[in-house]
């Protein structure tokens, strides 16, 4: 169950993070308060998931999530350029969470 909550806080540190663009410096009432509230709920799970995983694994993974969400996020939503080279990063980012995922001993 940790890992789904833990996964469900990096999907609303895209919501938080893509809503910085929007909120334009926080000026704009709705998009800032909604990246107020996903910031406040991604980090809330991930407190409730580091309950039960390693605090090191759960944010590399947090973090993971949302750097490659808001990166596709950026690339399919909002014009960014798509290049190889992000791709081919973007893939390696998804390795390496995927990869401290496995890493973890089952319990």
């Amino acid at each position: 169950m940790a890992w789904w909550i833990l996964f469900l806080a990096g999907l609303l540190e895209v919501v938080w993070a893509a809503g910085l663009k929007y909120s334009e410096g926080f000026t704009r009432f709705w998009p800032s308060f909604i990246t107020v509230v996903a910031l406040v709920a991604s980090m809330y799970l991930l407190s409730v998931a580091v309950r039960d995983l390693p605090m090191g694994t759960a944010y590399a993974v947090w973090v993971g999530i949302g750097a490659a969400g808001t990166a596709i996020y950026g690339m399919t939503g909002m014009g960014e350029p798509v290049t190889g080279m992000r791709l081919f990063f973007l893939g390696m980012l998804v390795v390496a969470i995927l990869g401290l995922k496995a890493s973890m001993p089952v319990s």
